[in-house]
């Protein structure tokens, strides 16, 4: 049982820049690709990004591509969103998920199902 714990939000203005980061414990996270996703108020949730088991692979959403970076410490058992030049439309609670076991970050680029969750950490963003 992944359990996955996500910290690093708050309040950032328009056009800076904010690390997120999503820490798990039981089994080594090295055994999962790893994505990030987001729930705006009012909207459905939706997929941010994703990265590979090595972190070799990482696959964005078309509306943060160059702007965010996703990456991982298997050591750390830790995954990252490096989020930069923010947008007001860029807040959300932005949530941390693991697929089962072998299932691949273009996978969950495409919508696998995701088995383990974290609560989730607001990022809001000032204009």
């Amino acid at each position: 049982q992944v359990q996955l714990v996500e910290s690093g939000g708050g309040w950032v203005q328009a056009g800076g820049s904010l690390r997120i980061s999503c820490a798990a414990s039981g089994p080594p996270l090295s055994s999962y690709a790893m994505g990030w996703f987001r729930q705006a108020p009012g909207k459905e949730r939706e997929f941010v990004a994703s990265i590979s088991t090595t972190g070799i692979r990482t696959y964005y959403a078309d509306s943060v591509k160059g702007r965010f970076t996703i990456s991982r410490d298997n050591a750390k058992n830790t995954v990252y969103l490096q989020m930069n030049r923010v947008l007001p439309e860029d807040t959300a609670v932005y949530y941390c998920a693991a697929p089962s076991a072998g299932a691949t970050a273009q996978a969950i680029r495409q919508s696998v199902r995701m088995e383990y969750w974290g609560k989730g950490t607001l990022v809001t963003v000032s204009s």
